[in-house]
């Protein structure tokens, strides 16, 4: 559907009349916000002008001609062509691909008064230029500030496209509807903050593009990794269900069936494993992908044949005993942002608030998705947004929320939300439709999260000239430890989170591609086993996404079918690293590392011989603490909130670990959060275990028990061959020495 500016509007609906006077309520000022904002964004992509303003001045080929006579007056000008064709390549490749695009400014600050014509006519010019092949990419029209306010809004279309609209015709949904929309109006007259007005002057009009690259193959398609959280039943199946096969729920579950991986997950509609589901967006209109049939569902290589981008959704468990799993995938998943669900009539209860402080923890950015607006009283609604703006803006989060209202908001929240301190909220409901819209187009126009992951390489790149291909670290705050230095082949790094075993086929991993290229029949080093040692063998085919893929970069989530080797001889923690004649040494494993730790909650106090379950990236393995160094050296304990450096050693086998690597390790209600700073060797490990055992190396008091039997043992014995030299050097009438027990 278009609208009269001629640009795509997105097929599901924000309107939410129950809750529209609660989101602004609860929104905080533009002009506030974009003060605050600025001053601690310096990683988000909008927080630069030169990134995201189409500024000509800093183009070598720049000439009198302004920015807006190029773009209005283009009449296929063959050096307007080549400027602006420069100008997108230059900004796709310096975005990954990506780049949001605004006009309305010149080089000198001055507005370009813009005209309904004058988009008209910059919307076909961007047109024929991203057809280019320099440039090989589209453009979507996203929000035009100078347009009717009724044109930012989403228009309400996803419940009418998949035949539900008569759910809403009923006379119970109408009487209910009635009552909320009452309760809405008076909400409205009590709140005392103005929502922030829609520009209706066509100067200082602005408009947003949206530019992409259109992918060669599946190996440059764009992804972003998403882990979906909150506490039980707040709908996070049902909604990933309803946002990649396109079809409502019935209110009973219907739309999370086909996630679920196990019975007794479709039979208890609870979520026990970490689930994986995919939303492409098409490369020719950035549309999402999915069947034209809303009761059939698009497979995994058709997404990735029509899409230029790839939202994966990590489904994660929301009940407290599968909190292992849900650490491990936010941990070992490497997910670039967390969508948290919360329950409109529940609030942030439960294990809500357990999975915003991971997120916190780990660093991650998070947006709030509030579900179940539909059959929530609008009171109770306000005492949620209540709750959830108390606890965002408390001084543990120190988060900026921002109610989604229309297309403004969206992409100003997009846009801001790498700096972390933005939090989004939606509010959407799985039975009627309502701000589906809002969130689909939020996950459009995100961001890859360049300030915490690991940059993607392209295959245009890996000619020589990035930083793995040169034997460098992609990312200064991680170090690897124990590679062989220099080439391309020695810095590569893949994290196994996944195993399985295909039958006629052999064994299959998954995970991250942490550094480097990976390509099919590249030698790698399989490791640590249980005894620190690393396998030889190579990698046969690659597939990312169910889709056979040529090489896979830095950044992407790939399965290895891995040369002979079997399901016993490997486990989720282990990784691969690279191998090559010229760098064939082992890796080094330990199970020894030092770490900067920060104690959250613990009753008592932490001390020496502790013993927690680590959680570092797939790693995940019970260790004890061997020493504590505090900065001001008072004492070997932690209670809650001490930061010091802490000494651990994993309890069964050796983990190949990187430095700077975040860590959280939890035992009960116990929890802290560090960064690994080195990785022990041998001649420290010993040093290390002998200070903290004070010389019997040994932890536990049976080990003791046994110890000092067998130096009492040991003594006897050696009495006893001492007695028996004596006997038979000394004459044959020399009495006999008896022999001393061996147990005392």
């Amino acid at each position: 559907m278009t609208d009269k500016l001629g640009y795509r509007i997105s097929s599901m609906d924000i309107t939410n009349d129950n809750a529209a006077g609660t989101a602004a309520k609860y929104s905080i000022d533009t002009s506030l916000f974009d003060s605050l904002v600025d001053k601690v964004n310096e990683c988000s992509p909008c927080s630069d002008p030169a990134t995201n303003s189409a500024d000509p001045a800093d183009s070598p080929t720049a000439s009198t001609r302004t920015l807006k006579q190029r773009l209005t007056k283009f009449d296929d000008n063959a050096e307007d062509a080549k400027f602006l064709a420069d100008l997108l390549d230059r900004r796709l490749t310096e975005d990954r691909g990506e780049v949001m695009f605004e006009i309305g400014l010149e080089a000198d600050g001055s507005s370009m008064d813009l005209t309904d014509d004058d988009v008209a006519k910059v919307t076909a010019t961007l047109t024929k230029v991203v057809q280019m092949p320099q440039v090989a990419s589209f453009v979507q029209l996203l929000v035009d500030t100078g347009a009717p306010a009724a044109a930012l809004q989403f228009e309400k279309t996803f419940a009418r496209e998949f035949s539900l609209a008569q759910t809403e015709s009923t006379p119970a949904a109408k009487s209910k509807r009635a009552g909320q929309a009452k309760a809405a109006n008076a909400i409205e007259q009590e709140k005392d903050m103005p929502t922030p007005a829609v520009p209706s002057s066509v100067k200082g009009r602005t408009v947003y593009y949206l530019i992409r690259r259109k992918p060669d193959g599946v190996e440059q398609i764009l992804e972003v990794r998403v882990a979906v959280v909150g506490n039980v039943d707040a709908g996070k199946s049902t909604m990933l269900g309803v946002l990649t096969q396109g079809r409502l729920d019935d209110g009973r579950g219907k739309a999370r069936v086909a996630l679920f991986r196990h019975q007794h997950e479709i039979e208890s509609g609870r979520t026990s494993s970490v689930g994986l589901e995919i939303l492409g967006f098409d490369k020719t209109t950035g549309a999402p992908v999915r069947h034209t049939d809303p009761n059939r569902k698009v497979s995994w290589d058709a997404v990735c044949e029509r899409s230029s981008k790839l939202i994966s959704f990590l489904d994660l468990a929301g009940h407290e005993k599968y909190l292992k799993t849900t650490v491990f995938g936010m941990a070992g998943g490497a997910p670039d942002y967390v969508m948290l669900m919360v329950a409109a009539n529940a609030g942030l209860s439960g294990m809500a608030k357990e999975h915003l402080g991971l997120a916190l923890a780990l660093g991650i950015p998070v947006f709030v998705v509030i579900t179940k607006i539909d059959m929530c009283p609008p009171n109770v609604l306000d005492g949620t947004i209540k709750q959830l703006t108390k606890v965002l803006r408390s001084s543990g989060c120190r988060k900026l929320p921002i109610a989604i209202r229309d297309r403004n908001s969206v992409l100003m929240a997009a846009s801001r939300f790498v700096g972390q301190r933005v939090c989004p909220i939606f509010q959407i409901s799985n039975v009627t439709g309502e701000g589906i819209d809002s969130l689909q187009t939020f996950l459009n126009v995100l961001p890859l999260n360049r300030c915490f992951s690991a940059p993607v390489s392209t295959p245009a790149q890996d000619s020589g000239d990035t930083a793995a291909s040169k034997g460098k670290a992609v990312d200064k705050g991680k170090k690897v430890v124990g590679t062989a230095a220099g080439g391309a082949q020695a810095n590569m790094q893949f994290d196994i989170s996944e195993i399985f075993v295909v039958p006629f086929v052999g064994t299959i991993v998954s995970g991250v591609v942490a550094s480097g290229t990976l390509k099919p029949g590249d030698p790698v080093w399989l490791g640590p086993d249980y005894n620190g040692h690393f396998l030889q063998t190579a990698v046969r085919t690659i597939q990312r996404k169910r889709v056979d893929a040529q090489a896979a970069y830095t950044g992407q989530s790939v399965s290895l079918w891995l040369k002979k080797i079997t399901r016993s001889q490997v486990r989720k923690g282990m990784v691969l690293l690279g191998r090559s004649e010229q760098h064939s040494e082992e890796p080094f494993s330990s199970k020894t590392f030092e770490a900067e730790v920060v104690v959250l909650y613990h009753s008592t106090t932490i001390s020496s011989k502790y013993q927690a379950m680590v959680h570092c990236g797939s790693v995940r393995q019970t260790a004890r603490v061997l020493s504590i160094e505090q900065a001001d050296g008072s004492s070997e304990t932690l209670r809650t909130g001490d930061r010091a450096r802490v000494v651990f050693q994993f309890i069964r086998h050796p983990e190949y670990l990187t430095e700077g690597t975040r860590l959280i390790f939890r035992e009960g209600r116990t929890k802290g959060v560090g960064k690994v700073l080195r990785v022990l060797s041998k001649a420290e490990e010993f040093e290390a275990v002998s200070k903290a055992t004070k010389g019997t190396m040994l932890f536990d008091h049976r080990s003791l028990k046994v110890f000092n039997e067998g130096v009492r043992h040991k003594a006897a014995s050696a009495a006893n061959a001492a007695a028996a030299r004596a006997t038979t050097d000394s004459s044959a009438g020399t009495k006999k020495v008896p022999k001393l027990p061996l147990k005392s």
